[in-house]
């Protein structure tokens, strides 16, 4: 047995198939193929299923999966203890984005740059997916770091957040809307959104699931007709008359000069919040706990009171 098998092995989990694993490793489809059922025929059992449309794990592939992350892990470890010393930092750092995160005041896209500035031989492999699937990624040790949406106040066990935005969610209406004339201008009620169409993040993303917790407590299920992954899309559909726009506060601002009407959502009120997130016990790379510290330190602090 050895490590590069096993990296080739957990290359083809991540992956979902040869293909895309042989073309990350730059290496030919069949010369993978032969070394991962190398590795099976000196275990002596099957780690992969390829009997279907798509290559998935077999009982025992399950079992073996965490080990053997944790070897390359411990190998990694070795090389970056070594290079520690000489002043080099290397390896690769898995990073989750929820969509649309990197349009906020927290520039994720900068933070990087200087980052690899600085460690230029650290590579980051970036993610954009829901919070609900990079949450069970980063428990899993499939991400290192994550930047989610989330309408929990309270982490998951075995999770830390780190606050980095929290704003009210607001309903942005195109002038005319006669929501702009029931209420006091400024604000509106959740209850008022009953059987209006809604343009909203899918499910799985933080806004989403605010809206749907509040409007359980409002009474009613939220009549959604249009979904996108970027808020900045969700304004410019609200801003054709399709729907009102349930948007973080200050979403719409930048993109539509005003085309769009907010109002604060109330009773109850709802709120966005992005968070950095990690695992518990720290991500297991001295390249990731680097980048985690830079990252928590962009953080914007909140305004003191």
């Amino acid at each position: 047995m050895e490590l590069r098998q096993l990296r080739y092995f957990v290359c083809v989990v991540e992956e979902g198939g040869f293909t895309r694993a042989a073309a990350r490793l730059h290496l030919a489809q069949p010369g993978l193929s032969a070394q991962i059922r190398q590795l099976e025929k000196e275990l002596g059992q099957p780690l992969l299923d390829r009997s279907g449309r798509s290559v998935t794990l077999t009982e025992v592939g399950r079992a073996v999966l965490p080990y053997a992350r944790a070897a390359l892990a411990a190998a990694e470890s070795v090389q970056q203890t070594v290079d520690a010393y000489t002043g080099l930092l290397r390896g690769r750092v898995t990073l989750g984005l929820v969509s649309g995160a990197t349009g906020h005041v927290f520039d994720i896209a900068a933070l990087l740059a200087d980052f690899h500035d600085v460690h230029p031989s650290v590579e980051v492999a970036l993610t954009e997916d829901t919070t609900e699937r990079m949450q069970a990624a980063l428990l899993a040790g499939e991400l290192d770091i994550a930047v989610l949406g989330t309408a929990e106040e309270v982490p998951p066990p075995g999770a830390v957040f780190q606050t980095v935005i929290d704003v009210p969610l607001v309903a942005a209406v195109a002038p005319g809307d006669p929501l702009l004339d029931g209420f006091d201008g400024a604000s509106v009620p959740l209850a008022g959104l009953r059987d209006r169409p809604l343009i909203c993040l899918p499910r799985g993303t933080g806004v989403r699931a605010a809206l749907e917790r509040g409007c359980v407590q409002a009474g009613f299920r939220p009549r959604v007709t249009f979904e996108a992954a970027a808020p900045h899309v969700l304004a410019q559909l609200a801003a054709r008359g399709l729907g009102i726009a349930v948007l973080p506060a200050g979403e719409d601002e930048s993109s539509l000069n005003g085309q769009l009407r907010t109002l604060r959502i109330v009773r109850p009120e709802m709120r966005a919040r992005i968070a950095l997130a990690w695992q518990a016990n720290g991500p297991s790379s001295p390249a990731a706990r680097v980048l985690l510290d830079r990252l928590r330190e962009a953080v914007p602090k909140p305004p003191e009171t």
